[in-house]
């Protein structure tokens, strides 16, 4: 490693402890209630890629960060925060990150209005810059957010799902956030809206090369390593990307049995746990017989490169290596 790699890892260890100082001080309360639910939802911080984008892109763009780097970096924390609390409310989760949800343990009233205390603790946050400009950005992508998610609902148990529209609902409900955070991570250190534009394009890149890694993970994960159950998506019929181009491609004999199997995975005959397991197993031997794995592994493999060329035209620095290198470990990650 370089000295000046060093140099960046360790400003960006520093600039990430920060962050987190930021984030628990926005969201501290005199209530024991809020606190004691704050602090439980700290257990869900896991590889902080948002708030590491802002500040990784920060660096690669000026020599040092500012106050509003960190800023932006916990906003965008707290929101992704509450999209993990609302979501475990609508897959009914009971373990995130090795521990239980919120909803799990004090009820879904409670986790939904946690949810909403952490937007509204994001707002709050970035309103206290000196621009506008954020906080219209983070309430852009918010909403953006929403609707991918009620795109998905709307979509939940849709045999005929096509790639089109998977693609748009994880660019709205997944990469719009990590789009952000790495354009405002640019924004932050006074880059011009062209270069503003190419991080934002490389975080959208990579922000559906990580769903599709994650959804992959889904399927083929194992629990210990996850930290949460896999195949949380058939359980709640979401067709995934292997999964679209798995009933694509086979013939009508082979649909027939996938879809057999997709209703058994899915935990629509209760009481018959067993079943639902052998039957997942062979959906994915079969997802993995008609070349549909590869072809999730390599769209998001071609993600990235794409991503990565989206910055060609930065400088190079230690920082922008280190982006390439966050970007290759997005489709290698196996949690």
């Amino acid at each position: 490693m370089s000295a000046d790699l060093a140099l960046v890892q360790a400003a960006l260890a520093e600039g990430l402890q920060r962050v987190v100082v930021r984030f628990d001080g926005q969201l501290r309360s005199d209530l024991p209630p809020v606190s004691r639910l704050v602090q439980h939802v700290e257990n869900y911080r896991g590889k902080m890629l948002r708030p590491t984008l802002v500040l990784a892109c920060g660096l690669a763009t000026t020599s040092s960060l500012s106050p509003a780097h960190i800023t932006v970096a916990a906003v965008c924390e707290m929101i992704h925060m509450a999209t993990l609390v609302h979501d475990d409310v609508l897959d009914e989760a009971d373990i995130r990150r090795r521990g239980e949800t919120v909803n799990r343990l004090y009820g879904n009233e409670a986790a939904v209005i946690l949810g909403d205390y952490l937007i509204a603790s994001a707002y709050h946050l970035c309103s206290q810059l000196d621009s506008q400009s954020v906080a219209l950005q983070v309430a852009h992508v918010s909403m953006t957010l929403c609707a991918g998610e009620l795109l998905q609902l709307s979509h939940r148990n849709d045999l005929s799902l096509d790639e089109a529209t998977y693609f748009e609902l994880v660019e709205r409900k997944t990469a719009s956030l990590i789009a952000l955070a790495a354009r405002l991570g640019a924004q932050c250190s006074g880059a011009d809206e062209g270069v503003c534009d190419r991080f934002e394009r490389f975080g959208r890149k990579l922000g559906v090369a990580f769903q599709i890694q994650d959804d992959l993970l889904d399927l083929t994960g194992q629990r210990e390593t996850l930290g949460k159950p896999s195949g949380k998506d058939l359980e709640k019929g979401k067709l995934t990307l292997p999964m679209i181009h798995h009933l694509a491609s086979i013939g009508p004999a082979g649909r027939a049995k996938s879809l057999l199997l997709l209703e058994q995975a899915c935990g629509v005959q209760k009481g018959k746990g067993e079943g639902a397991s052998m039957a997942a197993a062979a959906l994915r031997g079969a997802l993995e017989g008609s070349g549909s794995i590869t072809h999730a592994v390599r769209a998001a493999e071609r993600l990235v490169e794409e991503g990565k060329a989206e910055l060609g035209a930065v400088a190079e620095s230690d920082a922008k290596a280190l982006l390439m290198t966050m970007a290759d470990a997005v489709v290698k990650r196996a949690f």
